[in-house]
């Protein structure tokens, strides 16, 4: 018969073995990489198993083609990796600089990527961040956002070929990005000596503007990207038009941008006219402006407001500057309207 105190004991034993037996080991399984180097292509990258890869086709774009390849993973209520390949685009610089090269490319991305995520309309926009290099390749950083994934966009140009590496997520896993992102590899880029193509043959693919040619036979990019300039939809995704000193070529009409204060990037305050104080005059004027292809107003006209206030906000709102808004990299003109609120002092 067992005593008491070795019924004790045993038990003490027993709960002591239990606490020193290891808890069984959570699972944090990320995702499962394989490393990613297509034929036919110059890059190299990590991605999640089981990605997606769009067989090439040829898109037009802006009086060309370009050939365009998709290499994404979507993982299940997670995030997106994408890889981008385009080409179509030569480098030419006796017609255009490398970054006009980019930022045409990066048109075209935004306009044919977008739809391979976004099953339904919502918006989408891409900020400038920064400018970047890999391996001697010029490239870009933007902020991506379509619909309720966010994340980042690295962008280079290849002697042979555009790239845009993709991270997508509805929330922040900046380990995860970090991983994806910094595993991108590209040749490093050789300098060649320049070559000039023949006016008459040269169809740039930029945005239209004065040339070192004519613009009829050559119409290059007159401005590039500005820094935290936006491509929002509706504004900077749309095809076509003529702008520039072209004759003969059909004037294109100005786009609707809808209320612009937030998309300004120089808005000076309107004074507060003493005669306006004087009489009490407070509220919001609405200013109706017109933006050139430069990003400069050239025309503006209050169509509501305090009588006493619309002159002070009108030449309030000559002074706003904004970036140069292109569409389908052709600059074209933009209109909307200011708003100013004056408070009763």
């Amino acid at each position: 018969m067992i005593s008491p105190k070795c019924r004790v004991l045993t038990l003490i034993l027993s709960l002591t073995l239990g606490l020193l037996t290891p808890a069984p080991a959570q699972s944090t399984a990320g995702p499962d990489w394989e490393t990613l180097r297509p034929d036919k292509e110059q890059f190299s990258v990590l991605i999640p198993k089981g990605s997606t890869f769009e067989e090439a086709s040829k898109v037009p774009y802006h009086k060309m083609e370009l050939n365009t390849r998709f290499y994404i993973s979507k993982m299940a209520g997670g995030p997106v990796f994408a890889v981008v390949s385009l080409s179509g685009i030569k480098p030419n610089p006796a017609a255009y600089t490398e970054m006009q090269r980019v930022n045409s490319y990066v048109d075209a991305f935004k306009t044919l990527f977008v739809p391979k995520i976004r099953d339904k309309a919502g918006l989408a926009q891409l900020t400038f961040l920064r400018d970047r290099t890999l391996q001697g390749n010029p490239g870009r950083e933007y902020r991506l956002t379509i619909g309720n994934l966010s994340g980042i966009a690295h962008v280079y140009a290849t002697s042979r070929r555009f790239y845009a590496l993709v991270y997508l997520n509805a929330k922040k896993d900046e380990a995860l990005q970090d991983q994806f992102l910094s595993s991108f590899v590209i040749p490093e880029r050789t300098m060649q000596a320049p070559t000039v193509v023949a006016e008459q043959n040269q169809t740039p693919p930029l945005r239209h503007g004065v040339t070192p040619q004519t613009a009829e036979d050559n119409p290059v990019a007159k401005k590039e990207l500005s820094d935290g300039q936006k491509m929002e939809d509706g504004v900077a995704t749309d095809a076509g038009g003529a702008t520039g000193n072209g004759e003969g070529k059909p004037k294109r009409a100005p786009i609707s941008g809808g209320v612009l204060n937030g998309k300004a990037i120089t808005l000076p305050k309107p004074e507060y006219p003493a005669e306006a104080q004087a009489a009490g005059a407070s509220g919001t004027v609405v200013i109706q402006v017109t933006i050139d292809e430069s990003g400069m107003v050239i025309s503006t006209r209050a169509i509501s407001g305090h009588p006493l206030l619309r002159q002070a906000a009108t030449n309030a709102a000559m002074q706003a500057r904004f970036s140069p808004t292109s569409l389908m990299g052709e600059p074209v003109k933009v209109t909307g309207v200011i708003t100013y609120n004056f408070v009763k002092q």
